[in-house]
């Protein structure tokens, strides 16, 4: 009981900070004289999403009473002025700029106030993660349609976490430009605001077509250490494409399921080409995956990023095709799950140093479209990469 409340008043915490963000954007949409049905939707959604866990925690502890009888009739106060403010057209919202201000320093007020109450109870690291457990995911911190606009609802993109000197700012693109299945080549930026303005682009070719040996398919690619990895065209391999010197090596997954095999899939459907997802954390490359041997239950190998072999392997009780999506993080999978065509959900982990599962995490995040082709981690900044059909998305992951 007092974990839940702790974890509870962890996340309420950070969705304040996270509300705080959103009303600074929304004020800077004032200061341009813009008026962001965006940014007022955000803030509706976080407004109802901190009034849910205000509910939960009054039903949980008796001890924050007081606080919670103080910061409840506050978040109803801003949910109250947000539709006040949602009343006016664009030409009038920039008149409601004080009492954005004003919903600001309430927030700083509850934040305070949060701050005050006892630390959560600590709990020991799983994996070999030094900063904590999960507690949170927030976001997304950025999303865009890509330039090839909604032509291609399928595809990845990302930063390298262990990029080559001078590339630290580099951001990554792929597309799937046949059938929404395969690619050839990965479009480069040399960092976000040039992805964003879709400028200093440099196009580089992995291989002479997107259906032939050894080009991209599925969703599921990552980069890491200089290197593009991938599931091969037609195959149950894992390609590595050195990013300096152009070559490919592979590797084969021993009974791999693939090629829609076991792909992710939500309640209506599944993901095209998913089977074999590649994932990068703090111990380096991974990659997720089946086999009818195990009977689709999620398969987790731990690969050697430089040679491509297999160093480690771990077998769990998760069946694959139940999932939308997953990642690694601090030697722990996640994975994700479909709530409704506006959010996923994180409820399942699977620590690899313990080999201990969970399925009842609640950390759920919100999404730009219906399907999420491609999730990854990267422990440099610790953000979640998402594409989101032809929407690109960024989220934090929040530890302690």
């Amino acid at each position: 009981m007092f974990i839940e409340v702790d974890s509870l008043l962890a996340s309420l915490y950070y969705r304040l900070q996270n509300l705080e963000k959103d009303v600074k954007d929304f004020e800077a949409d004032f200061d341009t004289g813009l008026y962001s049905v965006i940014s007022l939707r955000i803030i509706e959604i976080e407004l109802t999403e901190i009034s849910s866990l205000l509910l939960k925690l009054n039903q949980t502890s008796h001890n924050k009473k007081a606080l919670l009888d103080n910061l409840t009739p506050q978040m109803q106060t801003m949910a109250d002025k947000l539709e006040e403010i949602k009343q006016f057209d664009r030409m009038h919202v920039v008149k409601r700029q004080q009492e954005s201000k004003r919903l600001k320093r309430s927030l700083k007020e509850c934040e305070v106030k949060l701050e005050a109450t006892p630390a959560p109870v600590t709990t020991p690291a799983p994996g070999n993660c030094p900063f904590g457990r999960l507690l949170n995911i927030t976001g997304p911190n950025s999303f865009m349609v890509t330039q090839y606009s909604t032509s291609y609802p399928y595809g990845a993109w990302g930063m390298d976490p262990k990029p080559a000197p001078g590339k630290e700012d580099r951001h990554w693109l792929v597309i799937l430009t046949t059938s929404n299945v395969f690619g050839n080549y990965i479009r480069m930026y040399s960092s976000h605001s040039d992805l964003v303005a879709a400028k200093q682009v440099e196009d580089i070719t992995v291989t002479s077509s997107a259906t032939t040996t050894n080009s991209i398919m599925g969703p599921g690619s990552v980069i890491y250490n200089n290197a593009y990895y991938y599931n091969c065209y037609s195959s149950s391999r894992v390609c590595r494409f050195d990013l300096t010197y152009k070559n490919i090596s592979t590797m084969e997954l021993p009974g791999a399921g693939s090629s829609n095999s076991f792909p992710y899939c939500q309640p209506s459907s599944c993901f095209l080409y998913t089977d074999i997802d590649l994932a990068t954390d703090e111990s380096g490359l991974w990659v997720i995956y089946t086999s009818k041997a195990k009977f689709g239950n999620v398969i987790l190998s731990r690969l050697d990023a430089h040679n491509l072999t297999l160093l480690q392997t771990w077998y769990t009780s998760l069946q694959k095709k139940i999932i939308t999506n997953a990642f690694m993080a601090c030697g722990v999978l996640y994975a994700t799950r479909f709530i409704d065509s506006s959010y996923d959900e994180v409820f399942y982990s699977f620590d690899t140093t313990t080999g201990v599962e969970r399925s009842n995490l609640a950390f759920p995040f919100r999404k730009m479209s219906t399907n999420i082709q491609h999730l990854n981690y990267n422990p440099r900044n610790r953000m979640l990469y998402v594409y989101n059909d032809a929407y690109i998305l960024s989220y934090q992951a929040v530890f302690g």
